[in-house]
């Protein structure tokens, strides 16, 4: 019996890619969508030129003019080889004969305790074998990777030649993306559509449609007339029925006006909540300081990197970002993401947020010298006189400038305009996520009553105009006035904020930290002034750092008041988004360790 001829892996005649007109390729709203779906076609011809090619006789019959004889041409042909067989369609063919080869394995296992030589010539085959099939696979392996590679290609082009027509649809018609539904069914419809194109599905399918929809008519016709005889002769029966319907419509619209009303909330928190998960969130953010620390550090050094220069001039913005405005950038233009996979687009980002700029400047000043020149009169007389001249001298300034764009600056600038609507709802909720980079704490009771607190003293003296300035600050709702004050344009998680600007009014330039984690835990860290959460020895005006969850992570920042040896007591920005007082048990677990000021 001949074998049945196969088809070639893909149709020569079968359409690969979208085309584009030059209209459409200098629309800025298409440029991504298109710049992708161009990409994926050429590595869907790229993967179809890597499928074996086999060449074929065929065979022409032509008509000869001249001698009105059919005349045979033959010629070859190169089409694409058959796909293998996959992997799991050669294990099930090849079941009978693991099967057979399991039993002359096991009778062979009967005899071989009673001999030595058998058993090791049966050891040696079954090595042998065990290496035949491992060759045997990645050889299967090798001969289908190209078609493999091509359907992988083929599924990426068909999504992205989608999505360009669903982006081309929308700009055509925006009153399409009213909403998500109408969106969706869009997208469904354009996908449809563009697969029917594409596999030759178009004139089958609506042919089939004709057909059906020219019995389905016939089909009402008659039941409409059989019904309209049955209404008049079973009247009561009728109404009955409808009557029994409407009760039944009325409970059916009130169940699903419940079922509504909770799909709406709940498809409303999950729109507006960050879509990555909380490890990948914050992770992300420490790698985004992480780049602003090296930033810091470069600053720092500039005076050691640029010895040369009599004057250094800083005209310097601060260096920090708002890490809800970082993650409702990233969600608005990538939905999900991970750390190792935004790298490139966080360095892209830092790059755009913060400019510095380095401007030698030589200016020519005058210092006064004084000399003394000696000379002989006539007479013989020498005489010395002094006197001071005014001497040019080059003077070398460096500026050194720094300008912070901020996040939200860059969304206006790089998000499309649906992305940024996005962005906008991000921000507002704060992903439904306020405390994931810590600083704050939703407790908004009333601050801890401080009269019969009797504090005891330790053996560090402390500074108590700390505590003064913070006390002061108790019932300010917002945190504007510190937020601002370290050069954010908008709300931030402001905890680490009012602790900072506490200690500068207090008199300290240092530290001054937006982040407890990343940035307040490690400047205390590197400067030896670092105490565990079991310390006892406070002072007022320690910083005290809060980890909620247990997992060696600052949420939270606080000045300490005092102790009265059982319980501590602190002033505490973001509690509730107001200043208040609090009082934590010493040996709470969720003191993660002080700041210790002096």
């Amino acid at each position: 019996m001949s074998k049945k001829r196969q088809k070639p892996f893909r149709p020569a005649d079968k359409v690969s890619r979208l085309t584009f007109t030059e209209e459409e390729r200098a629309d800025p709203t298409l440029e991504k969508p298109l710049k992708k779906a161009e990409e994926a076609a050429d590595k869907l011809e790229k993967s179809h030129e890597k499928i074996p090619k086999k060449k074929t006789i065929v065979t022409e019959r032509t008509l000869n003019a001249s001698t009105g004889k059919n005349e045979v041409r033959l010629y070859f042909e190169e089409t694409d080889k058959p796909k293998p067989p996959s992997k799991l369609a050669h294990g099930i063919k090849s079941v009978p004969q693991k099967e057979l080869l399991a039993q002359i394995h096991k009778e062979i296992r009967k005899s071989e305790q009673d001999n030595v030589g058998v058993e090791a010539a049966h050891k040696t085959e079954e090595g042998a074998e065990f290496v035949t099939r491992r060759l045997q696979s990645a050889y299967r392996s090798h001969k289908l990777k190209p078609y493999l590679q091509l359907s992988k290609t083929e599924k990426s082009t068909v999504k992205a030649e989608i999505n360009y027509l669903y982006h081309k649809r929308m700009k055509d018609s925006p009153q399409l993306a009213s909403n998500p539904l109408s969106r969706w069914q869009q997208k469904h419809m354009i996908k449809k559509e563009y697969l029917a194109a594409r596999y030759g599905k178009g004139a089958k399918t609506s042919q089939q449609a004709a057909s059906r929809t020219k019995k389905a008519a016939a089909t009402v016709a008659e039941t409409a007339d059989k019904l309209i005889q049955y209404i008049g002769s079973h009247r009561k029966v009728v109404l009955m029925l409808l009557a029994i319907a409407a009760v039944i419509i009325v409970l059916m619209s009130t169940v699903s006006s419940c079922s509504l009303m909770l799909q709406g909330s709940l498809s409303s928190i999950i729109s507006t909540s960050y879509t990555s998960e909380d490890g990948d969130i914050v992770a992300t953010d420490n790698n985004y300081t992480a780049l602003e620390n090296a930033l810091q550090q470069r600053i720092d050094n500039i005076e050691s990197e640029y010895p040369d220069y009599d004057e250094y001039r800083y005209d310097l913005d601060t260096i920090g970002h708002n890490p809800h405005e970082l993650a409702a950038y990233l969600t608005a233009l990538l939905q999900t993401y991970k750390p190792n996979e935004v790298q490139s687009e966080l360095q892209r980002v830092f790059d755009s947020q913060y400019k510095l700029t380095l401007t030698p400047v030589v200016e020519v000043r005058y210092r006064t010298e004084t000399r003394t020149d000696t000379w002989t009169d006539a007479e013989g007389n020498r005489h010395r006189d002094t006197y001071t001249v005014q001497v040019p001298y080059n003077y070398y300034i460096l500026n050194v400038k720094l300008d912070n764009f901020t996040v939200t600056a860059i969304a206006n600038r790089l998000l499309s305009s649906e992305q940024l609507k996005m962005y906008s709802v991000y921000l507002e909720t704060r992903g439904n996520k306020p405390f994931i980079f810590g600083g704050g704490t939703n407790n908004s009771a009333p601050s801890t009553d401080l009269s019969g607190v009797k504090f005891q003293n330790g053996t560090r003296l402390g500074n108590q105009n700390i505590v003064n300035i913070a006390k002061e600050q108790v019932g300010n709702v917002g945190g504007q006035p510190f937020w601002s004050w370290y050069g954010f344009n908008s709300r931030v998680e402001w905890c680490a904020c009012f602790v900072s600007w506490c200690l500068n009014q207090a008199g300290y330039s240092e530290p001054k930290f937006a982040a407890c984690n990343s940035q307040g835990v490690p400047w205390f860290r590197n400067h030896g002034q670092w105490a565990n959460g079991n310390y006892k020895d406070l002072a007022p005006g320690d910083v005290i750092f809060f980890d909620w969850e247990g997992d060696g992570s600052a949420d939270h920042v606080g000045i300490v008041i005092g102790t009265d040896g059982k319980r501590v007591y602190t002033v505490e920005g973001n509690s509730g988004d107001s200043c208040r007082i609090r009082d934590y048990d010493l040996n709470s677990k969720v003191i993660m360790g002080y700041g210790l000021m002096n």
